[in-house]
């Protein structure tokens, strides 16, 4: 896929890709750093909490898919 506003992907950096089971040429690194985790369980995504509470997001892959851009600006919005 081609760079835009609503994709990026930076196969040079040393965590991609930083979940895995997603096609790596399409794979969205513009939420690198989820902007709804601090949602909580309100996120939408795929997650689990460790043994010590911690939110546990590896399996979530709703910020890496570039068709889910749309749907994660409505929820910043809620």
């Amino acid at each position: 896929m081609e760079p835009s506003s609503k994709f990026f992907s930076n196969p040079a950096c040393e965590y991609f890709p930083c979940h895995t089971g997603l096609n790596p040429e399409a794979f969205n690194c513009l939420f690198c750093y989820c902007p709804l985790y601090a949602r909580g369980d309100a996120c939408g995504g795929n997650f689990t909490y460790s043994g010590q509470g911690m939110k546990d997001c590896m399996d979530c892959h709703l910020p890496h898919i570039p068709e889910y851009y749309d749907i994660i600006l409505a929820k910043l919005v809620e």
